[in-house]
C-alpha cells in the first residue's frame, strides 16, 4: 500500500530541504532590478518589480530526466505534479525521498520502486518557461496519461465570473512585474489553492502536485487559469483530472478539438461580466 511522504513544514513544502536537512530561506517569484526609466521626460533610475526564474534540475534515481525553467516557489508541488503528468507516478506515496538544492539547482527524487525509464517514452528534455511541444510530444506520453473526462459537476456563469475576477485580484506578482502565469484550483463554490509560475504549464503542474500531496479528489473540481487555452493546457487539466477550465484569455483550436474529445468545458475570454463557452456547454448553469 502506496504512502504519502512526511508532509514538510511550510518553508520546506515551499522550497525543499537540503541533502544536509537544513531549511533554506524562503525564495520569492520576484527579484528587485535597478533600471532607467523614461515616459518622454529626463529618464531616471529605479528599481524595478521582475519575475525571478530558476533552472530546476530534476534527477530520478540518479538520472537526469528533465531540467525545468521556473519561477522559484513552491517546488515541491511543481516537482510531484510534473513527474505525475508524464507518467512517473500516479501517487504522492511512490515518492520515497525529496531534497531540493536551491544552491546547485537540482532536485533529488528517490521513487518507492525504481522503474525502468523507456527512452523513447521518457526522452531527456529542456522544458523551458516559453510554451509549445511539437505533436510528436503530445501524442508520445500526454496522451497516454490524460484522462477523459467524465464528471457531472456544474458550476453557473456568474461563479466563472466571479472566479476570474478572484484570480486576478490575488495576483500581486502578476500586477508588479506582468510576467506570471497564474491558475487556481477549487470546488464550484470556492476556489482554495493558487499558484503562479513564469511558465503556465509549471502553474499548473503546482496545482497537480498540489492536489496529489493533499490525496484531493479532483473530477468535481474547477480550473481557473489566466492565460491562453492551448492544447498543452487542455492535456494538464486532463491529466490533473478536471473537467471545466475557465480562462481569461483565447483558445486555440487545436485545444478545443481536444477539450471536446476529453469531455472538458472550456470557457473563454471571461471578463468583463462576459464568457464564451466552446465544447461541453452542458456543465454551465445559465440561470435560465
Amino acid at each position: 500500500m502506496s504512502r504519502l511522504p512526511r508532509q514538510l513544514s511550510r518553508s520546506e513544502a515551499r522550497y525543499g530541504r537540503t541533502r544536509k536537512g537544513s531549511i533554506r530561506m524562503e525564495l520569492s517569484n520576484t527579484a528587485k532590478w535597478r533600471m532607467l526609466k523614461y515616459d518622454g521626460s529626463e529618464p531616471w533610475e529605479k528599481d524595478d518589480d521582475i519575475a525571478a526564474e530558476i533552472p530546476l534540475t530534476l534527477k530520478v534515481d540518479g538520472d537526469e530526466f528533465a531540467t525545468l525553467v521556473c519561477s522559484p516557489s513552491d517546488l515541491q508541488e511543481l516537482v510531484i505534479g510534473f513527474l505525475a503528468s508524464e507518467g512517473v507516478i500516479r501517487a504522492a506515496g511512490q515518492v520515497k525521498s525529496f531534497s531540493i538544492h536551491e544552491d546547485t539547482g537540482f532536485a533529488y527524487i528517490e521513487l518507492e520502486h525504481k522503474q525502468a525509464t523507456n527512452h523513447d517514452q521518457y526522452a531527456k528534455r529542456f522544458i523551458g518557461s516559453c510554451c509549445g511541444k511539437s505533436r510528436q510530444f503530445y501524442f508520445h506520453n500526454d496522451m497516454l496519461t490524460a484522462k477523459t473526462i467524465m464528471t457531472r459537476t456544474k458550476i453557473s456563469a456568474e461563479q466563472c465570473i466571479r472566479f476570474m475576477r478572484e484570480l486576478q485580484e490575488s495576483s500581486s506578482d502578476f500586477r508588479s512585474t506582468g510576467g506570471l502565469h497564474n491558475a487556481a484550483i477549487g470546488t464550484p463554490a470556492e476556489l482554495f489553492a493558487i499558484r503562479a509560475d513564469i511558465g503556465r504549464h509549471n502553474a499548473l503542474d503546482k496545482l497537480f502536485g498540489y492536489c496529489l500531496l493533499h490525496r484531493l479528489r479532483t473530477s468535481d473540481k474547477v480550473i481557473a487559469f489566466s492565460g491562453r487555452l492551448s492544447s498543452e493546457v487542455v492535456l494538464k487539466a486532463a491529466k490533473i483530472g478536471c473537467g471545466i477550465l475557465l480562462s481569461k484569455s483565447a483558445p486555440t483550436d487545436l485545444a478545443l478539438r481536444l477539450a471536446d474529445d476529453l469531455g472538458i468545458t472550456c470557457a473563454g475570454f471571461i471578463r468583463g461580466g462576459e464568457m464564451n463557452v466552446y465544447t461541453h456547454y452542458e456543465r454551465i448553469d445559465f440561470g435560465n
